[in-house]
């Protein structure tokens, strides 16, 4: 069966670059480790055994193939969604950190952006440069301090309320061809509520407090 729930989190790992200090922070959170076709390369040259592979494996490596046991991988043929997308289907988990997936191929960085604002799987959070990204759900608290930057990109038509941002967004319509939310501030502990696919971008060291909101 190529589904794999997890009661606990998960890091999932993409074909992009993945640095070593991007891995130590997503598996001190989600040590369950899964990969999107060649970060199966990626996971075993750090030493990591993938639980699961998916993809249509196109690009993951024979040895990464002969090196995993064939009841770990799943290959999925069909080319109407994304390895991403495939690996999120197939997963139950409190939530995935996602690396992998930015610095190389921004089409491929685009589309995971566009898997994250379809909602598919569980919450997921990506590791992106030194920014951590994901869908903004209906309604969070951050626990945040004074200064720090919170940003909101709309996916689609988003309209949202909020307490605790230097500008706030309530009665503002949101859309990609017209209004941003980025580069915003904290005054301090930020309360969100958002209505359309938003998706929240904060700094990547604030990776930890984010999974516990979400």
């Amino acid at each position: 069966m190529s589904r794999l729930t997890s009661a606990r989190p998960v890091t999932l790992i993409g074909g992009a670059p993945v640095s070593k200090a991007d891995l130590d922070q997503a598996l001190a959170l989600a040590p369950v480790v899964v990969a999107a076709d060649s970060g199966a390369d990626t996971a075993l040259s750090y030493g990591l055994m993938p639980a699961a592979v998916w993809g249509d494996f196109d690009s993951i490596s024979a040895r990464a193939r002969a090196g995993i046991a064939p009841e770990n991988q799943h290959p999925i043929a069909e080319q109407d969604s994304t390895d991403f997308e495939k690996c999120l289907s197939h997963l139950d988990a409190p939530f995935v950190i996602g690396l992998g997936f930015s610095g190389a191929r921004y089409d491929h960085f685009l589309a995971a952006l566009s898997v994250l604002a379809r909602r598919i799987g569980p919450p997921c959070l990506l590791i992106a440069g030194e920014d951590v990204i994901t869908l903004a759900p209906s309604h969070i608290f951050l626990n945040l301090a004074p200064g720090t930057r919170v940003s909101l990109f709309p996916m689609g038509p988003a309209t949202g309320r909020s307490t605790g941002l230097k500008w706030p967004i309530d009665d503002l319509r949101f859309a990609p061809a017209s209004r941003s939310g980025t580069s915003n501030q904290a005054t301090g502990p930020v309360t969100l509520e958002c209505d359309g696919p938003m998706l929240l971008i904060l700094p990547r060291a604030e990776l930890a407090m984010l999974t516990r909101a979400l």
